[in-house]
């Protein structure tokens, strides 16, 4: 500000505005600017808005509020529940008025009773020597044709990466996986942890006893994370992408 009134100033004292400028620093744009601001009249102090003649009162707005809430709209936005209302002959406010009352009392969000689910715990698991945690996926190969795939069952142990089972079916059945897991058990050992993801062989009844009898903890994979199973889908990735890997398979 200091600069500015010497600019004034010197503009005053019938300095040019160029020479004034480069003495003080300041943009001849910015004190033109300025100057204008100075002559302009004080603006009038804002007059206070009248309130508008149908506005309604609080026992209204209190019956807008109630009415919303009740049992029978409470899951219900104010364009399903205003024509319900005009279909019985009752009026108790324009869907902008709801809106309005529902906002004032911080209640405009969705009015649905939607279900929640409680967070999924990231699965930390922990193998410091062999056979102690196993996981396992399913994979799918093409077969001869289009539209023919099967379904490769596959477990390793993620100290080693070691390959414990391994079985090609022509579907995906918990029996099955059953199936590869004995005989894996059998081989190597019974882990004390056995990871998978949430696909309906791994949560199927039949994979959930043979652990349980056995001791065995399930861990599972968070819906839609594929990095909870890394070391499955890793593997996979790498098989397929072998340039020997065939794009068919002619047969089981």
């Amino acid at each position: 500000e200091a600069l500015m009134n010497t600019y004034v100033e010197l503009a005053a004292a019938d300095v040019p505005t160029r020479q004034a400028a480069a003495l003080t620093g300041v943009a001849r744009a910015t004190a033109t600017r300025a100057a204008s601001r100075a002559r302009r009249p004080d603006p009038e102090p804002p007059s206070a808005r009248p309130a508008p003649a149908n506005k309604l009162s609080s026992v209204e707005r209190s019956l807008v509020l109630s009415t919303l809430n009740s049992d029978e709209f409470v899951d219900k936005p104010p364009l399903q529940i205003y024509p319900i209302l005009l279909e019985r002959g009752e009026y108790v406010g324009s869907v902008s008025t709801m809106y309005r009352v529902l906002r004032e009392h911080t209640q405009v969000r969705e009015r649905r009773r939607l279900a929640t689910h409680p967070p999924r715990k990231v699965p930390e698991l922990i193998a410091t020597a062999v056979g102690q945690v196993y996981t396992w996926d399913i994979t799918k190969l093409a077969g001869p044709v289009k539209g023919t795939y099967y379904d490769a069952y596959v477990m390793i142990d993620i100290f080693s990466r070691y390959i414990v089972g391994a079985i090609v079916h022509a579907c995906e059945d918990g029996l099955l996986a059953k199936e590869m897991m004995t005989d894996a058990f059998g081989i190597h050992g019974t882990p004390e942890v056995v990871h998978s993801d949430g696909g309906p062989s791994m949560t199927s009844k039949t994979v959930r006893t043979l652990l349980a009898d056995l001791g065995v903890t399930a861990s599972r994979s968070r819906p839609h994370v594929s990095n909870d199973n890394p070391y499955s889908e890793a593997l996979f990735k790498t098989m397929k992408y072998l340039p020997v890997f065939p794009d068919r398979f002619v047969s089981l």
